[in-house]
C-alpha cells in the first residue's frame, strides 16, 4: 500500500485551456517524464493515458476530468486533466474547486480563445495562483509575444514572458531561461535530455531585453523586486536569478503575477521546466486559506494538521468497472480505513472502508491520506460539494453548478426500454450534476437537460453503449395553450330520453376573453334558486374539465371567463350529470366560434455578450421573433475587471424559437455569448 508525502511537499494543480490547446497531450508527457508511464500516448491513435474512455478516444476530446498523480524532485503532484470543451465546464469547475494551483494552456498560434475566457474567470473566482503555458510553438504562425499581449488586452492579467523560444514554427529547437540567462534545449529519445548552455550570440540581445521587462513587470507587484531593481539599475548589475525566481513565487502565489512559459508538449519541448515552475512557483496545501462557515453560519478558517478531526469536500461521483467512487479532497486531519465521516447535508455516518488514490482509470489502495490528498472512496453515498468531517460542524464552499441550458426529448421502441434508459440516465445526473432528467406533466416526455448539443449526445451515447438500446432524440414538444378573442353567449337545453330517466339540463350565460393568460374563471350570476347548488357546481366542473381540450391543437384554453345567468331543470331527469354533460357540450360547440387563437409560451430571456458582437446578435434573435425590451451596454465581460465591454440585452422569446440557441449564440459571438431564460407568459402566436 502507498502512503503520502508530507504536505509541503504536495502539489494540487489541474491543467485546463480552450479545446484543442494539448492539454491532454501535456499531461501524457507530464506523467513520463515523472516516470509514472512508460510509453508516450496520443489524444489520437492509441489514446492517451487521461483520455481513458471510449467515447473520448473516439472524439479526440476530454470529455470528463480525469485525476492521477505523480513525482517530480521529491514532490509529489496531484494532477486534474480537465476538458476544454464548454458542455463540460462543470468538470472544469469543480476540479479548480478543489486545486491549490492551475496550468492554464494556450495555443501559440491562436491565444485567448473564448473558453480560455471561461476558465480565467473560473480561476479568479477560485483565487488559483497559475501558470500559463504557451503551447504548439512549434506550428507556422507561432507568437508567444502576441498571446502575452492578449492575456493583458483580453484577460487583464499581469504576465510577462520567463522564457523565450529559439526559433520558431518548424525551426523552433528550445527555450531561453530568462531567469538565469541560459539556453535549455531537449535531445535524446523523446526529450528526455534536458542541456543548458550559453545563449545563441543572435539571440542575446532580445533576451537580455525580455529579461529587463520581466524584471520590470515583477517590480511593479512586489515591492522587494522593486527594492532590488531600482538598486541594480544604480548600480548597472542585473537582478540575482535567485531573488527574481522568489519575487515571482511571492507575486505568483499572491495571485498578482502569471509567470507564461513556452514549448511544444507534442514535440516534448518545454515540458521539464514547467514541472520546475509547478514545484518553484504554485503553492502547497499549506500555502492556501481555507475557508468555511460554522454551525452558527459565521465563517470560520480552517486551521490544523494531519492531528485535527478530518474535514474533507466531496466534489464528484464516478460510476466506472470499479463500482461507484466518491473523489474528495482533505482539508485537515488524516484518513485511515476504518474511520468515520458524518456528511453534514445528509446527517448520515459514512465508514471509510478503503481508501483509493486514482491514476486515470486505475486505482492504487493506501493505507492512509492527510492534509491535502486527493483521494477515492468506494462506495461512499456522496454528492458534488458535501462536506464530510469528523470533527466539530465546518461547512466548506460547495461546487457552483450552472443551470442547463438545452433540453431533448427522449423515446424508445417501448415503455420499458424507455424505463431502462431513464434509470440508467438518472445515474448519469448523480454523476454530473449539470445534467439534469425530468418528464413532462403535460406530454409525458422523458427530458434531458444539459449545457449544449455535445453534451446530451454525449450522455445519451453512454447510455445507449452501456444498455445497447436505441435512444431516439428530439426536440421537446412546446407547451401550447389556446384562447378565445370574442365573446360567444349561449341558450343550450340538454334534453334526452332513453326509455328511462332522461337527462335534463338548460343553460344560460356567455363565454369571453379576460385579456389575460391565466387559468379560466367560473362565475354564476343565477338567482332565486332557478338551479340548484350541487347541480351549478356540476356544471363548473364540466365547463372546466372541457376547457383543457381547445379545438386547434388540443391544448389547454386559457383567459376564459364563463358566467351563467339562468338555468332551467326537470323534476325527474335533471341531474348532476346532466349539468355536467350540458356544459362540456357547450364548450365543444362554441369554442370554434369564438375566435379560437393559439397561444405560445414566451421566456424572458437575458442575453449577453460583447459590445462589439452586439448589432450582430440583434438581427440573429429579430429572425427567432425575439422581443427586445432593452439593450443596453453593461460593464465587461472579459473578465472581473471590466477589461472588455459587454452588452446586455433583455426580451421575450418564443420557447418554439429556443431550440439550438446556445450553438448559434456560441458560434455567432465566437463562444464569448451566454444568456438566461425562464418562463414569463403566454402570447397569442
Amino acid at each position: 500500500m502507498g502512503q503520502v508525502s508530507q504536505n509541503s511537499q504536495h502539489r494540487n494543480i489541474g491543467i485546463s485551456a480552450h479545446i484543442d490547446a494539448g492539454k491532454t497531450t501535456l499531461s501524457e508527457r507530464v506523467l513520463y517524464y515523472t516516470g509514472r508511464i512508460h510509453r508516450m500516448g496520443e489524444v489520437r491513435g492509441a489514446g492517451a493515458t487521461m483520455d481513458h474512455q471510449e467515447l473520448e478516444r473516439e472524439k479526440g476530446i476530454t470529455i470528463s476530468a480525469a485525476a492521477t498523480w505523480c513525482v517530480w524532485r521529491d514532490h509529489t503532484i496531484n494532477l486534474i486533466d480537465t476538458p476544454g470543451h464548454v458542455d463540460f465546464t462543470v468538470e472544469v469547475e469543480r476540479s479548480l474547486r478543489v486545486l491549490d494551483g492551475a496550468i492554464l494552456v494556450l495555443c501559440a498560434v491562436a491565444g485567448v480563445q473564448p473558453q480560455t475566457w471561461t476558465v480565467d474567470r473560473q480561476m479568479r473566482r477560485h483565487r488559483l495562483p497559475r501558470l500559463a503555458f504557451v503551447n504548439k510553438c512549434d506550428r507556422p504562425g507561432a507568437d508567444p509575444a502576441r498571446v502575452v499581449e492578449g492575456l493583458r488586452a483580453k484577460l487583464g492579467l499581469h504576465t510577462a514572458l520567463v522564457q523565450l523560444p529559439i526559433g520558431a514554427g518548424a525551426d523552433f529547437a528550445g527555450v531561453i531561461d530568462l531567469l538565469e540567462l541560459q539556453a535549455i534545449r531537449f535531445g535524446g529519445a523523446q526529450g528526455v535530455q534536458v542541456a543548458a548552455e550559453a545563449v545563441p550570440g543572435a539571440l542575446l540581445a532580445a533576451a537580455s531585453a525580455a529579461r529587463a521587462r520581466l524584471v520590470e513587470a515583477v517590480a511593479e507587484v512586489d515591492d522587494v523586486m522593486a527594492a532590488a531593481w531600482l538598486a541594480a539599475e544604480s548600480s548597472g548589475e542585473p537582478v540575482p536569478a535567485a531573488e527574481l525566481r522568489a519575487a515571482i513565487r511571492r507575486a505568483t502565489l499572491a495571485c498578482r503575477f502569471v509567470p507564461v512559459l513556452c514549448g511544444s508538449a507534442y514535440h516534448n519541448i518545454g515540458v521539464q521546466p514547467l514541472l520546475d515552475a509547478v514545484i518553484g512557483w504554485l503553492p502547497a496545501p499549506s500555502e492556501r486559506t481555507v475557508e468555511g462557515v460554522d454551525a452558527a453560519g459565521l465563517p470560520v478558517q480552517v486551521e490544523g494538521g494531519a492531528s485535527a478531526p478530518a474535514l474533507a469536500l466531496a466534489f464528484k461521483q464516478e460510476e466506472g468497472i470499479h463500482g461507484s467512487l466518491c473523489w474528495l479532497r482533505l482539508y485537515r486531519g488524516s484518513l485511515r480505513p476504518g474511520d468515520s465521516l458524518i456528511n453534514l447535508r445528509t446527517g448520515r455516518r459514512l465508514r471509510v472502508s478503503r481508501l483509493l488514490r486514482i491514476h486515470a482509470a486505475q486505482t492504487v489502495e493506501i493505507a492512509s491520506a492527510g492534509p491535502g490528498d486527493i483521494v477515492a472512496l468506494p462506495g461512499a453515498d456522496c454528492a458534488s460539494g458535501d462536506t464530510l468531517s469528523a470533527g466539530p460542524v465546518i461547512r466548506l464552499a460547495g461546487i457552483e453548478v450552472p443551470q442547463p441550458v438545452m433540453s431533448v426529448a427522449l423515446s424508445a421502441k417501448s415503455r420499458e426500454e424507455l424505463a431502462l434508459i431513464g434509470a440508467a440516465l438518472a445515474k448519469s445526473c448523480r454523476e454530473d450534476p449539470s445534467l439534469r432528467l425530468s418528464q413532462d406533466p403535460e406530454s409525458g416526455q422523458l427530458l434531458l437537460h444539459g449545457m449544449g448539443e455535445l453534451h446530451l449526445d454525449v450522455s445519451c451515447e453512454r447510455v445507449r453503449r452501456q444498455l445497447g438500446l436505441d435512444i431516439r432524440m428530439g426536440a421537446p414538444q412546446v407547451a401550447w395553450r389556446e384562447a378565445i378573442t370574442r365573446r360567444r353567449d349561449f341558450q343550450f337545453t340538454l334534453s334526452k330520453q332513453t326509455g328511462g330517466p332522461g337527462m335534463y339540463a338548460r343553460l344560460v350565460g356567455w363565454m369571453e376573453p379576460t385579456g389575460e393568460s391565466g387559468d379560466p374563471v367560473f362565475e354564476s350570476r343565477i338567482s332565486g334558486g332557478a338551479v340548484p347548488e350541487s347541480f351549478v357546481r356540476a356544471a363548473e366542473q364540466g365547463f372546466l374539465e372541457a376547457l383543457q381540450t381547445g379545438p386547434l391543437k388540443g391544448a389547454p384554453v386559457l383567459g376564459v371567463r364563463v358566467v351563467l345567468t339562468d338555468g332551467l331543470t326537470h323534476p325527474v331527469d335533471s341531474s348532476e350529470r346532466a349539468f355536467r354533460m350540458a356544459a362540456m357540450a357547450i364548450v365543444r360547440e362554441g369554442l370554434p366560434l369564438a375566435g379560437p387563437a393559439v397561444l405560445e409560451p414566451l421566456l424572458a430571456a437575458s442575453v449577453e455578450a460583447p459590445e462589439r458582437y452586439m448589432g450582430a446578435v440583434l438581427g440573429w434573435l429579430s429572425k427567432r421573433r425575439f422581443a427586445v425590451e432593452q439593450a443596453a451596454v453593461e460593464g465587461a465581460t472579459g473578465d472581473d475587471q471590466g477589461c472588455d465591454q459587454g452588452c446586455v440585452i433583455r426580451g421575450l422569446l418564443p420557447a418554439a424559437e429556443s431550440f439550438g440557441l446556445v450553438n448559434g449564440l456560441r458560434s455567432l459571438t465566437q463562444g464569448h455569448g451566454s444568456f438566461s431564460l425562464e418562463f414569463a407568459r403566454y402570447a397569442q402566436v
